[in-house]
């Protein structure tokens, strides 16, 4: 497949048969989609991937394009999170503090010789990021991790695009406000 397609063409081509298409899109987006998970979940997040990902083969031949195809999918990957939650008799949490920190950093983008200055900064980045409020952490979450504009955070999270700048804002303000805290001890 060109690294030029649209996911939304990949998409239509895969409701038409193409699972070239699938592998395409499954490579485009499993690094965002585990992350995002890992940073909400920790321990959980492989298990949420692959049943986001059976999800989208689930309702594939059921695709039309009335919306963009990242809003598509991380509704999908919204919803399996929420069921997740669902299923364990709990709300989305207000901290992932129980993830392992070394399985969050393990990140490809992330070279081996990075200087312990700025692994301390990351490691610190995210324990802010955990402190922050849900709905403020899913907001940043899906705008940093996985790029989603700021119509269609609101489209996924069933919310005003006003209500997504506020909580992305708040969540920004915090984080700066933690890091440079952090900074001056």
């Amino acid at each position: 497949m060109d690294a030029n397609t649209t996911d939304e063409s990949l998409m239509l081509e895969y409701a038409g048969g193409s699972y070239e298409a699938f592998e395409t899109l499954y490579a485009r987006h499993k690094g965002p989609v585990l992350r995002f998970y890992r940073r909400q979940t920790g321990t959980a997040a492989e298990e949420l991937m692959q049943e986001a990902f059976i999800r989208l083969i689930k309702v594939h031949e059921k695709y039309t394009q009335t919306a963009s195809f990242r809003t598509y999918f991380w509704t999908i990957v919204r919803t399996t999170l929420v069921d997740y939650y669902r299923k364990l008799n709990r709300s989305l949490p207000e901290s992932y503090n129980d993830a392992d920190p070394d399985q969050i950093l393990a990140d490809e983008r992330i070279q081996p010789d990075i200087s312990a200055d700025h692994s301390r900064q990351v490691q610190r980045l995210l324990l802010l990021v955990a402190d922050l409020p849900s709905a403020q952490r899913e907001v940043f979450l899906l705008r940093e991790e996985a790029g989603l504009s700021l119509p269609e955070i609101a489209e996924v999270a069933g919310t005003s695009v006003d209500t997504v700048k506020s909580r992305l804002r708040y969540a920004i303000t915090k984080l700066r406000h933690g890091m440079e805290v952090a900074d001056e001890r």
